[in-house]
């Protein structure tokens, strides 16, 4: 497998199309298309900024060696989800939701975590029936 391959793949891993994919790296789908495809080399920069902004791993994007992703990529995924989060409307649920997660103490975490568990428990017993 070669890098367009590892490129198409991490895209595909993501659930994005070419473009929405260009739209996140800022660059133009023309690019994307043209090393999807091989026509076209990424520079070092545009390996880079894919790494970065996907959280993969530099060497599986070169060479297919190791882990698809890096190691801390749900710590950067948690962060940037709750930076977005925060940075909006003050009556958006999602922050109205996450500010009041953020004011939870020990205990309330323990019977949040008890109760999102028996309701896992109750959603998979209905798959089963």
């Amino acid at each position: 497998m070669g890098f367009k391959d590892r490129l198409k793949k991490l895209r595909k891993a993501e659930k994005l199309t070419q473009q929405e994919f260009a739209d996140r790296l800022k660059i133009s789908r023309n690019n994307i298309a043209g090393y999807e495809t091989g026509r076209t080399e990424p520079s070092g920069s545009a390996i880079s900024l894919i790494c970065r902004i996907f959280s993969v791993s530099e060497t599986w994007l070169r060479t297919g060696e190791g882990s698809m992703y890096t190691e801390d990529r749900e710590e950067k995924w948690v962060v940037a989800f709750m930076s977005d989060a925060l940075s909006l409307e003050s009556n958006d649920f999602r922050k109205r939701f996450i500010s009041t997660l953020a004011e939870l103490n020990s205990d309330e975490w323990g019977l949040l975590e008890k109760v999102v568990k028996i309701f896992a428990a109750k959603e998979q017993e209905k798959r089963r029936d």
